[in-house]
């Protein structure tokens, strides 16, 4: 059953939280997707296997939840994942970021810093509307307020807006050292046509902590949702989760 935050002056957040031992795992997702993926889904049944709290959710917009999609920015989706951490989940927690999920969880990690254990990226993208963008679809995107472009994914456009982009430039990560102690795991493929694979180790390179592992899968592509792909961000997760301190108050 799906349940419903509601916060005032907010679209409502759609979400399932799976009680269990912590720390607890909060699944981020990737742009203009949804928390019925197969990876987030994979999580949850591995998880409650387990006996470990998990949690996975829509950012507005997005699947189950409240709001316009082309109202909402990368700081709202932040905001989204604060949120729904903050008014769900009791105690420490480890992230777990798919594509722009992965830039999501460093921005809530920086916010979250005593609260955020350890984290997993899964072909995380942070800092795309840099990188990712021409500067034909820049200007595009300055001058009409959004770019609509083909998806890999799925039959609808992808739709960027002015304002997702503006904010996501706004909030850029990989700008310099990266504060973060706790064990990561960045698995990522190297066919993948979205984010150049090189990203993951310079990201790894960024981020402070030397509990850091960057995982490549040569013929792994952006979604990673290979049965041997979703062994792999289970093998990471577990890694991280072995890693953590689970102190028992918060």
């Amino acid at each position: 059953m799906t349940d419903m935050l509601q916060t005032p002056g907010r679209p409502g957040l759609a979400y399932h939280h799976s009680p269990g031992t912590g720390p607890t795992i909060v699944f981020l997702c990737g742009y203009a997707s949804d928390m019925n993926g197969t990876k987030a889904l994979a999580l949850e049944t591995w998880a409650r296997g387990q006996g470990r709290a998990f949690l996975r959710f829509d950012y507005a917009g997005c699947g189950e939840s409240e709001g316009a999609f082309e109202d909402q920015t990368l700081a709202d989706w932040r905001d989204d994942a604060l949120r729904v951490i903050d008014g769900v989940v009791q105690g420490p927690v480890v992230l777990v970021g798919s594509s722009m999920g992965g830039w999501v969880m460093l921005l809530v990690a920086k916010a979250r810093a005593e609260q955020v254990q350890g984290m997993v990226g899964i072909a995380a993208a942070p800092d795309f509307t840099d990188w990712g963008f021409t500067e034909a679809q820049k200007m595009r995107m300055l001058q009409d307020g959004r770019l609509e472009e083909p998806s890999l994914y799925s039959d609808a456009a992808t739709v960027t807006t002015r304002g997702f982009w503006a904010s996501g430039e706004a909030n850029r990560v990989m700008i310099g050292p990266i504060a973060f102690d706790g064990p990561v795991r960045l698995l990522q493929g190297q066919r993948d046509a979205e984010v150049p694979w090189e990203r993951a180790p310079a990201l790894a390179a960024l981020i402070r902590s030397d509990a850091v592992q960057t995982v490549l899968v040569k013929d792994g592509d952006h979604r990673l949702s290979r049965e041997g792909d979703i062994a792999l961000i289970l093998h990471a997760v577990q890694d991280v989760l072995a890693l953590c301190s689970s102190p028992s108050s918060f």
